[in-house]
């Protein structure tokens, strides 16, 4: 379906508009999405208890970071109270949120073996899902201003390619890829054993997928404790892929930061504009279709065509800030699969991150249209 991006209206409207006549479309996308999964228990930490229901929490990472230097060479209890457990990982809250939008997923990743751990049991139903470990698990420390995570990651050393063939032989796995037109491979970072992965993709896989070439998103996730020898092996690695799909790679702020280090790029200013350039530098650099950036407040991102960047609808007090990322991710990759150009692209990535962190759910296409309207 041809989607026209000339329009007198404001971006958000017009977007509105172009996502009411994809619905079809993205009900006939197939996507698929790999390779982790975590159980994700939301927490938020105690200032003052006033009885067993009622409590204040602890707003800002400053005060709480004050807190624990306050008590070096003592000790100290704090109490933190479970807001949410819920699906986990960069992979299924992206997948999840690109099968809001009505694309068919199939997502591969360690959501549970022998059986699907129970945060799962509802994206098992709507997706095709094959599991192949263990869940980690990832305790999130909420703020108005930020969130720390902890991860506890034992199991993601069985999310490696004789595993994963074990449980999906080579031949489906073919298939599977064959039958997407977008595919995504995300948490390089957590899973110590994506380099093993990358490589028999695009040797044994990518050469025998016929056709045009296929969306291939990658997300790093927090790179900075791997080391720059590491990272820039998967940034090559990264680089090889656009040789069979047309490759995007997905940064927030930070990370955009790590990889312009390793590519010896230095810092952007903090303003739109800049983190625009640096995504266009990035993008050359990598040599790949397309880089994308999104700060707290913008995004950004440049393919051939050139550079663009879109405010995001911010808010100072989110009722959930972890998968954030991946609703962003989802967003803009859900543009790139509709045939969008950086901008619109960019609208849906803004848009789908603010409905998620106001709502804690990932939107609909109805859900979005009626965000964008608003606006």
């Amino acid at each position: 379906m041809e989607l026209s991006m000339s329009s007198p209206l404001p971006l958000p409207l017009h977007v509105a508009e172009l996502l009411k006549k994809a619905t079809v479309q993205l009900k006939k996308t197939h996507v698929l999405v790999g390779f982790d999964g975590f159980v994700d228990n939301i927490l938020h930490v105690v200032k003052t208890r006033e009885s067993a229901e009622k409590y204040t929490r602890v707003e800002r990472m400053g005060e709480f970071a004050e807190r624990i230097a306050a008590a070096a060479g003592l000790s100290a209890n704090m109490e933190m109270v479970v807001q949410m457990r819920k699906l986990g990982g960069n992979g299924p809250i992206m997948a999840n949120a690109l099968g809001a939008y009505g694309s068919q997923v199939t997502y591969i990743g360690n959501l549970g073996f022998p059986a699907i751990n129970p945060v799962f049991a509802e994206f098992a139903e709507s997706a095709t899902v094959h599991s192949i470990a263990e869940p980690g698990v990832t305790d999130a420390i909420e703020f108005d201003d930020g969130k720390l995570m902890f991860g506890k990651h034992e199991t993601l050393g069985e999310v490696n390619w004789s595993n994963l063939i074990k449980h999906i032989p080579a031949e489906r796995l073919v298939e599977i890829f064959a039958q997407s037109q977008f595919i995504a491979m995300v948490n390089w970072t957590m899973l110590t054993q994506m380099k093993g992965i990358f490589q028999k993709v695009n040797s044994i896989i990518a050469p025998q997928l016929t056709g045009p070439k296929r969306l291939m998103f990658f997300d790093l996730a927090d790179p900075a404790k791997r080391s720059h020898e590491d990272i820039q092996e998967a940034l090559h690695q990264i680089t090889d892929f656009e040789k069979h799909f047309r490759v995007i790679l997905g940064l927030n702020l930070r990370e955009s930061h790590q990889v312009g280090e390793v590519l010896g790029v230095a810092h952007p200013a903090d303003n739109h504009a800049a983190v625009a350039a640096h995504a266009m530098r990035l993008r050359e650099l990598l040599n790949i279709d397309t880089v994308v950036i999104h700060p707290t407040h913008f995004a950004a991102a440049a393919d051939i065509h050139g550079a663009s960047f879109v405010e995001g609808p911010f808010t100072p007090k989110p009722k959930i800030t972890t998968g954030a990322g991946d609703h962003f991710n989802a967003g803009f990759c859900t543009g790139r699969i509709l045939g969008l150009d950086l901008e619109h692209s960019l609208q849906i990535g803004v848009a789908t991150s603010g409905f998620y962190v106001r709502n804690a759910a990932s939107p609909s296409v109805a859900d979005l249209v009626q965000f964008l309207e608003n606006l």
